[in-house]
């Protein structure tokens, strides 16, 4: 029963463990963070794409030298 003892007492991989939840806690709010972020990140991008493919559109119709609004 001794060795179990020493074993339990031992100390030498408590900083790994320290590590290992530290940084399970970090990824946990970076996934939180992302899920909140996702949508407002989503619409932009839609937006971007609209605004692309209208100008694309304009260009092709008028030239370079058109304005488009």
């Amino acid at each position: 029963m001794t060795k179990f003892s020493a074993f339990l007492k031992d100390e030498a991989g408590a900083v790994t463990v320290d590590w290992v939840v530290l940084t399970a806690a970090i990824v946990g709010l970076g996934l939180l963070v992302f899920n909140f972020v996702r949508p407002a990140v989503s619409n932009l991008a839609e937006g971007i794409g609209a605004e692309l493919g209208a100008a694309q559109t304009c260009m092709a119709a008028n030239g370079a030298t058109a304005s488009c609004n």
